[in-house]
């Protein structure tokens, strides 16, 4: 009876002391293709925009920019000409145009000209 606790006891620790070598070398493959998948350069078709799109929505940020911009002047020569009180309305036309000016910049970057 003794003798037969002390073996499942050896078993037991040889087991568990084998057991995490075994699952670290699992994980370890594990990690490594999670990591090929961040290290290859192939754009996966079902995330990745494809060149038509990407032209698509940097055309229709820069309409309106250009809406933005157009805006931005008829307020402001609303305001400098005819003497209206539309300051604020100018204002947020303004921000508006220079954060979409700044997206439309950054976009183009990024995807046309990766570093």
């Amino acid at each position: 009876m003794l003798k037969r606790l002390l073996l499942s006891c050896c078993c037991c620790f040889i087991l568990c002391g084998a057991l995490p070598n075994f699952v670290g070398v699992a994980q370890a493959t594990q990690s490594h293709n999670v990591m090929e998948g961040f290290a290859n350069n192939e754009a996966d078709e079902r995330i990745q925009a494809s060149l038509k799109e990407k032209h698509q929505i940097l055309f229709f940020m820069g309409i309106l920019l250009l809406i933005g911009i157009f805006a931005t002047a008829i307020l402001g020569i609303a305001m400098a000409v005819y003497g209206k009180q539309v300051f604020v309305y100018h204002m947020v036309c303004a921000g508006f145009s220079v954060f979409l000016a700044t997206a439309h910049a950054v976009t183009a970057m990024v995807w046309f000209y990766p570093f």
